[in-house]
C-alpha cells in the first residue's frame, strides 16, 4: 500500500507548491486538507481543485467555522487574549481546530505523515507540529518549506516552472493568512520596519481618515460570549462576522507591531481584526462592571499567561487547560449589555448595562443619597498604611 501523508493546505505558495516536493521526496500520495476556518476569499470549492490540480491524490474540506468561533474565538474573547497587549492571536488560535482536522483526516484516510507548509523561523511550526504530537502521537510530522529551507523567491520558481495554478507572484510578495477572527500580512515591503504599510495591505478594514458616520452597536453578553447585537440574537461566528463588517468599515482593528516570535526572533507583523477588537474592548469594559476586583486584578495574569500559552502552541496542555477552567469560572457574572461607538478607527465604550453589575450607584455618588460612610475612611488608611509607616521609621532611625 502505497504511503500517505496529509497535508495541511491552504490554496497559497507554499502549501500548493509542497504538494509535488512531499511527492518527489517522498513517493507518498499527498491527500491535501483545507479547513474552512472563516478566510474567505476563494471559494473552497476551487482550493480542493487548486490541490487536485498540484497532483494531490485526493483533497478534503472541513467547514469548521461555527466550531472555530465557538470552541476557539470566544475562549480567547473571555481571557481578553492580546499578545504583547495588541495581538488578537488571529494566526495561533486557528492553528489547534485545524490540527484537530488533520489528524482526524489522518486517521480516516489510513496517513502516517502529516505535513505543513511553515518556515523554520515562524511560530505555526511549533503550533502544528505541538499540537499533531499531542492529538495523534504515532504521527510523524514534516515541512518540507522549513526542511528544504526554500525561499520564497524558489517556491515561486518552482510553480512558474510546473504551471502550478496559484495567485501569488513576484509582483506579490505578502504572506498573507486569515480567518474570520482577523488577518496577517507580513514579509516583502514590510519587513523594513521603516516603511509604513501601503493600502494594499489592507482587506478586513477601510482607511479609517474617511470614515462614515459613526456606528453604534449594543453587544449583549451572556457569561463572557456575545449573544446578541442590537437586540437581534447571533451566534458568536456571526457575531465575529457582523462586528468585522461594521468595524472593519470604520478602520477599527489595524495593528502594526514588531513581535516577539517564539523561536527568538522579532518580526514585523501587520494585523487587521475588526471583530475581534471590537469585541474585546466591549468585553474588558464589561468585566469592570461585572467582576470582583481582586478576582480581576488576578485574572489579568492569569489571561496573559493564557494568552502566551496559545501563541506558543500550547493549546492542548495541562496549564492551558487549568487555566480555562478558572476563566470560565470568572465569566459566570459577565452578563449585560455594552454601547460601542466605532468610528475613525476607534472603538469606544459609552455604555453599560447589567442586572450582575457590581457598580452601585449609591456608593458611586457624590450627591445627596451617598450611602457611602466616608468617616470610615480615616483608620483605613491608617491601617492601609501602618506597614510603610512602620519600615519607613526604622529607615529613618538607621540613617536609610
Amino acid at each position: 500500500m502505497t504511503e500517505r501523508v496529509v497535508l495541511a493546505y491552504s490554496g497559497g505558495l507554499d502549501t500548493s507548491v509542497a504538494i509535488g516536493w512531499i511527492g518527489e521526496a517522498t513517493g507518498a500520495e499527498v491527500i491535501a486538507v483545507a479547513v474552512d476556518v472563516g478566510q474567505g476569499g476563494e471559494d473552497l470549492e476551487t482550493i480542493r481543485q487548486r490541490a487536485l490540480d498540484c497532483g494531490a491524490a485526493e483533497a478534503y474540506v472541513a467547514d469548521a467555522r461555527d466550531e472555530f468561533a465557538a470552541e476557539y474565538c470566544m475562549p480567547a474573547l473571555q481571557a481578553n487574549g492580546l499578545y504583547m497587549n495588541a495581538y488578537p492571536l488571529v494566526s495561533a488560535v486557528s492553528r489547534p481546530v485545524i490540527t484537530k482536522h488533520l489528524v482526524t483526516a489522518a486517521k480516516k484516510f489510513g496517513a502516517t505523515t502529516v505535513a505543513h507548509g511553515c518556515t523554520g523561523k515562524g511560530n505555526d511550526q511549533v503550533r502544528f507540529e505541538v499540537g499533531i504530537q499531542t492529538l495523534g502521537p504515532d504521527l510523524k510530522c514534516i515541512a518540507p518549506v522549513r526542511d528544504l529551507a526554500l525561499t520564497r523567491e524558489k517556491a515561486i520558481d518552482y510553480a512558474e516552472k510546473n504551471n502550478l495554478p496559484i495567485a501569488t507572484t513576484k509582483k506579490n510578495p505578502y504572506s498573507i493568512d486569515q480567518n474570520v477572527w482577523g488577518r496577517a500580512v507580513e514579509t516583502g515591503y514590510l519587513e523594513d520596519i521603516w516603511n509604513a504599510p501601503t493600502k494594499d495591505v489592507y482587506d478586513y478594514t477601510d482607511d479609517p481618515t474617511f470614515s462614515p458616520a459613526p456606528d453604534t452597536a449594543i453587544i449583549t453578553f451572556k457569561e463572557g460570549i456575545p449573544v446578541a447585537i442590537d437586540g437581534q440574537a447571533v451566534t458568536p461566528l456571526e457575531a465575529i462576522q457582523i462586528m468585522n463588517r461594521r468595524a472593519g468599515s470604520q478602520g477599527v482593528g489595524r495593528i502594526d507591531i514588531v513581535e516577539d516570535r517564539l523561536v527568538g526572533i522579532k518580526s514585523r507583523e501587520i494585523y487587521e481584526a475588526p471583530g475581534a477588537m471590537a469585541l474585546i474592548i466591549a468585553h474588558q469594559e464589561l468585566e469592570n462592571v461585572t467582576i470582583e476586583r481582586e478576582q480581576a486584578r488576578f485574572k489579568k495574569t492569569v489571561g496573559q499567561r493564557w494568552t502566551e500559552l496559545v501563541y506558543d502552541g500550547q493549546w492542548f496542555s495541562p496549564l492551558k487547560k487549568s487555566l480555562d477552567a478558572f476563566i470560565l469560572d470568572t465569566q459566570k457574572m459577565v452578563n449585560g449589555e455594552i454601547r460601542l461607538e466605532m468610528h475613525g478607527g476607534r472603538a469606544t465604550v459609552t455604555g453599560r448595562r447589567s442586572e450582575t453589575s457590581l457598580y452601585d450607584f449609591n456608593l458611586a455618588t457624590y450627591d445627596e443619597g451617598d450611602t457611602f460612610d466616608q468617616s470610615q475612611a480615616r483608620g483605613f488608611i491608617e491601617l492601609f498604611g501602618m506597614s510603610s509607616k512602620v519600615a519607613s521609621a526604622r529607615d529613618q532611625r538607621l540613617g536609610l
